[in-house]
């Protein structure tokens, strides 16, 4: 005869992990190259704009913009509906975008990817662990100093 299976009742046993909060992000050294990184909704029409005075704000921190990447939300008519939302909360971005991202690194050799987006924790680390330098985002930077 079969019993049915009861469930385990025992609370779990997770240990809470403490957040690692290190030192603000400093780029490596004077004439860091970097790759920059835009996250923008189909709404905001001065990208360009807003591209350029972040590249201008890496520059004076002493870094040089090897290369420029855009990712647009809501442009097509199924992405309008979640306009708000990233494409990936692990990574903000397009897994294309992401392998676009990592090959303008190879390319360049980078020594950073910086994103005009904030992000979070997570996002730092599954980026930095995906592009294999550090993932950080320009308030980061300019918070710093």
């Amino acid at each position: 005869m079969h019993q049915t299976r009861r469930r385990d009742r025992r609370p779990a046993r997770r240990v809470p992990s403490a957040p690692a909060k290190g030192p603000a992000f400093r780029l490596p050294a004077a004439g860091a190259d970097v790759v920059l990184v835009g996250y923008f909704s189909a709404k905001q029409k001065d990208l360009a704009t807003l591209m350029a005075s972040a590249a201008t704000a890496l520059s004076a921190h002493g870094a040089r913009v090897v290369a420029q990447l855009v990712q647009r939300r809501g442009v097509s008519n199924g992405g309008v509906r979640t306009m708000g939302l990233p494409y990936s909360s692990r990574t903000l971005l397009t897994y294309g975008k992401v392998r676009e991202a990592a090959l303008a690194c190879a390319t360049a050799d980078a020594d950073a990817v910086v994103f005009v987006a904030s992000l979070t924790e997570r996002q730092q680390r599954t980026l930095t662990d995906m592009f294999g330098r550090p993932a950080v985002s320009l308030h980061d930077i300019l918070m710093a100093d």
